[in-house]
């Protein structure tokens, strides 16, 4: 995976000025998450079906 610097981050359009949320960023495989507030503090990544299980059940809730 490239350094978190080299990735396209990407906020929802539903939070209001891209703090306090989480961002994610497509990578080879699947996609990696990580804290608005730390952005230095780690990410936690996700195979694509991990990811799509992920999404599908935000969506059900």
């Amino acid at each position: 995976m490239p350094p978190a610097d080299r990735l396209t981050w990407r906020t929802s359009s539903s939070s209001s000025n891209g703090e306090n949320c989480v961002e994610v960023a497509p990578v080879a495989g699947g996609a990696t998450v990580r804290d608005t507030k730390h952005r230095a503090g780690g990410t936690v990544s996700f195979t694509s079906a991990a990811w799509e299980a992920f999404i599908a059940g935000l969506t059900r809730a």
